[in-house]
């Protein structure tokens, strides 16, 4: 981008929009990517077994699944501070509160339940519509890294939860968990999350359009119709439930592949990384290319790299190397799944719409880990759900071939008052 570019010229305006965004989007899932440190103190201090610990996640999981929708209804109608706010007060309160569990299971299923509704006020709905109403030109890029905040959890929160377990005990790692990563998340967003509904408020137009990028879109109705959104959302559905599954057994995996416990951790480390690179390589692109035909490609690419996992293929090299290619795939699922709703169904219902995505987003990550969990149970091996993995995300690459050309929201602005409506049906 040159110095004169629409693009970097919204980055040099919204750059701190954009950080927080990123801390925004990495401060709920800690309470996810720590809880395995966690589970050792737990059993011993309470007696309680592996299933025991975790079902409290799972249920957190679960209630997400209905709550998507509604929170898109609050972003659409207030705007993302309205939530943020107050949300990022509710859920570092929340993380805390792990701290007074006293063994009744009953109790740890409420506050896990707590945490759910609390943190739903900070889903990926908040940090990427607030990230979109300020980007246009360089829009992909911008979500990609606040996206990317998921990813920054898994790799900071493990060795610093285990830092402060081991030093001060997993009741205050708790404490310090919730008020430590909250602090500067709440500050960075009092100072700089506002979006268009802010500009609205305020009798202003904002740099990327401000009220106005609000005021063309299709309606849920519509959304429903549209070929390419429900193109999408299948595609989304079948990816995200094949990434779900691989983040929970990728370890015991590569434990079956053959390789040491050791070497399997690494590895998978490895592949954080390489969703990290995946995010915010595949945002460039769809800058650049069709965001379908970049989805399309890294698919495939995903399905290619899971047959080097199979028996007659693997060796370490090509083990390390389908890891990287599986861990960039994954990096590209979220920011794939925002931007092309946002440009196939515009900012007007935006929050509303992609709240359903989300939703299909939660019962993937719902689903994904007991996937996996039956066919290993059933057959012994996890060669049979690799073996429907391929052409599951080889059909997932071809929902995302042909799209179609990207909707110009700008003619529906342009039409008559009273033709909007056909107009809007007809971006459809």
């Amino acid at each position: 981008m040159d110095s004169k570019s629409p693009g970097l010229r919204e980055w040099k305006a919204h750059w701190p929009l954009v950080l927080t965004a990123f801390l925004g989007m990495s401060y709920p899932p800690i309470a996810y990517y720590s809880m395995g440190l966690f589970i050792e103190p737990l059993s011993r201090d309470f007696g309680w077994n592996r299933t025991e610990i975790a079902i409290g996640a799972s249920i957190s999981a679960i209630i997400s699944v209905p709550l998507m929708p509604l929170v898109g209804v609050l972003v659409d109608r207030w705007g993302v501070r309205f939530l943020a706010l107050p949300g990022t007060i509710m859920t570092g309160a929340c993380i805390a509160s792990f701290a007074i569990a006293n063994g009744n299971l009953t109790q740890w299923a409420m506050l896990w339940v707590i945490f759910a509704l609390c943190q739903a006020f900070l889903k990926t709905t908040i940090w990427t519509a607030a990230v979109m109403s300020r980007f246009v030109a360089s829009r992909s890029l911008a979500v990609a890294v606040t996206l990317c905040g998921v990813s920054f959890a898994n790799i900071v929160a493990p060795p610093l939860v285990r830092w402060l377990i081991e030093s001060f005990g997993w009741r205050t790692s708790y404490v310090v968990m919730g008020i430590g990563w909250g602090l500067p998340v709440f500050v960075l967003c009092a100072l700089f999350l506002y979006d268009g509904h802010d500009d609205k408020r305020r009798g202003g137009q904002g740099e990327a359009g401000g009220p106005q990028i609000y005021a063309y879109g299709l309606s849920i109705r519509q959304a429903l119709r549209s070929g390419p959104i429900i193109r999408v959302g299948a595609a989304t559905l079948i990816t995200l439930l094949l990434t779900a599954c691989l983040v929970v057994h990728q370890v015991p995996l590569l434990i079956e592949a053959g390789l040491s416990r050791t070497s399997a951790a690494y590895l998978a480390s490895l592949s954080g990384f390489g969703a990290i690179a995946g995010s915010l390589v595949s945002g460039w692109l769809m800058d650049r290319f069709h965001a379908g035909t970049v989805g399309a490609i890294t698919n495939a690419m995903a399905a290619a790299a899971l047959l080097l996992l199979l028996e007659p293929f693997r060796t370490p090299a090509l083990i390390v190397t389908a890891m990287l290619v599986i861990g960039y795939a994954s990096g590209t699922k979220l920011q794939l799944c925002g931007y092309l709703t946002s440009i196939y169904g515009g900012m007007k219902n935006y929050g509303k719409i992609f709240g359903v995505m989300a939703s299909i987003i939660a019962i993937s990550s719902a689903l994904g880990p007991m996937l996996g969990g039956v066919i290993y149970d059933t057959t012994g091996s996890y060669s049979l759900f690799i073996l429907a993995s391929i052409p599951a995300s080889l059909f997932s690459a071809m929902l995302l071939v042909g799209l179609g050309k990207y909707p110009d929201w700008s003619a529906v602005q342009d039409e008559p008052v009273t033709d909007r409506t056909a107009a809007v049906a007809k971006q459809a």
